[in-house]
C-alpha cells in the first residue's frame, strides 16, 4: 500500500498544496515564498526520506505567520492522511542531533493524540527574513495536525541557524524511525487499544 497524500488549503490568507511520499527518498520541491522557511523544508524531506512537494502562496506582504503556520498545518494533514490506521508503524523514536556546537534532542510519539512540548530558545529575532517565533508556530501547527505528539529541547547551542536546524534535522530523523514499518508487528497497530486516532 502507498503512503502517500495530498492536501489542498485555500484560506483568505494562504493558499497551500502539498504532497508527500512517506516511502520516498527526500526529494524536495519547495516554494513557500520564505526562503529560511524553504530550507528548514528541504531539511525535513532530505532527512526523513520523505518526498515533499508544496507550493504555497501567502499573504506575505503583512507578515510571515499565516504562510509558516498554515505550511504546517497542511504538511500535518498530509502526514496523518498518509499514515492512515498506523498498522505496522514503529510509533516512537527520539534522537539528538549534534550540529557544531548546538545539540538538540527530538522525541516523538505517533500517537493521535497531539501535543507539543517546546524548550527552545533563540538570541535573534529574525534568520534571514523569518521571525524565529514562528518557528514554534511551525512545529504547534505540524504537531497538531498530524496527531504528534512532539518533544523538542536544545540542550544547547549558540548559532540560531543551527539551533533551527537542529530542531527541523532532529524532528526528520525521529519520524524516519517512527513511521518506519517495523517487520515484527505483523501489520497490527502498534497500541493494546488497537487503534492510534486519539
Amino acid at each position: 500500500m502507498k503512503r502517500t497524500a495530498t492536501i489542498d488549503r485555500k484560506t483568505k490568507e494562504t493558499e497551500i498544496r502539498a504532497t508527500i511520499d512517506l516511502d520516498g527518498t527526500g526529494v524536495c520541491k519547495i516554494a513557500t515564498g520564505i526562503g529560511f522557511l524553504d530550507h528548514m523544508l528541504e531539511q525535513l524531506g532530505r532527512h526523513s526520506l520523505i518526498d515533499i512537494d508544496l507550493t504555497a502562496k501567502g499573504d506575505l506582504h503583512i507578515d510571515f505567520h499565516h504562510t509558516a503556520e498554515d505550511c504546517g498545518i497542511v504538511l500535518g494533514q498530509a502526514m496523518a492522511k498518509a499514515l492512515g490506521d498506523k498498522h505496522g508503524i514503529t510509533r516512537y523514536a527520539s534522537v539528538h542531533l549534534p550540529m557544531d556546537e548546538t545539540l538538540t534532542r527530538v522525541a516523538l510519539d505517533i500517537s493521535g493524540r497531539p501535543y507539543l512540548i517546546w524548550k527552545v530558545e533563540f538570541t535573534r529575532p529574525k534568520i534571514g527574513e523569518m521571525d524565529t517565533e514562528l518557528f514554534r508556530e511551525w512545529f504547534q501547527a505540524f504537531a497538531q495536525n498530524a496527531g504528534i505528539t512532539l518533544h523538542i529541547e536544545t540542550l544547547y547551542g549558540e548559532n540560531n541557524h543551527h539551533i533551527a536546524e537542529t530542531c527541523y534535522k532532529g524532528l526528520a530523523r525521529a519520524l524516519r524511525m517512527a513511521i518506519a514499518i517495523d517487520p515484527r508487528q505483523a501489520g497490527r497497530v502498534p497500541s493494546t487499544k488497537g487503534t492510534l486516532n486519539g
